[in-house]
């Protein structure tokens, strides 16, 4: 009867939240599984021109991260001291 019933919609909920809640993780492994059998290893000579402009990126933004710091200094002193 009732109790039947009650025990079946618990049970089709409870599957629908696992669903729910799995079904992502799923999929996010096979397109992850995909992208990387697609990969190639990069040659040397790709590798080394990678590696030069992310050390390029990396002493820009370091020069403007000073610069910016050079500049507020002063800036903050001169708040600072008002």
């Amino acid at each position: 009867g009732r109790a039947a019933e009650r025990h079946c919609t618990t049970q089709s909920s409870t599957m629908e939240v696992a669903d729910i809640a799995i079904k992502p993780v799923r999929d996010f492994a096979k397109d992850s599984i995909r992208l990387v059998k697609k990969c190639t290893k990069p040659s040397a000579d790709e590798f080394w021109k990678i590696a030069a402009r992310t050390a390029t990126g990396f002493v820009i933004m370091g020069f403007v991260g000073f610069f910016v710091k050079l500049v507020f200094i002063p800036i903050n002193n001169i708040i600072l001291s008002a």
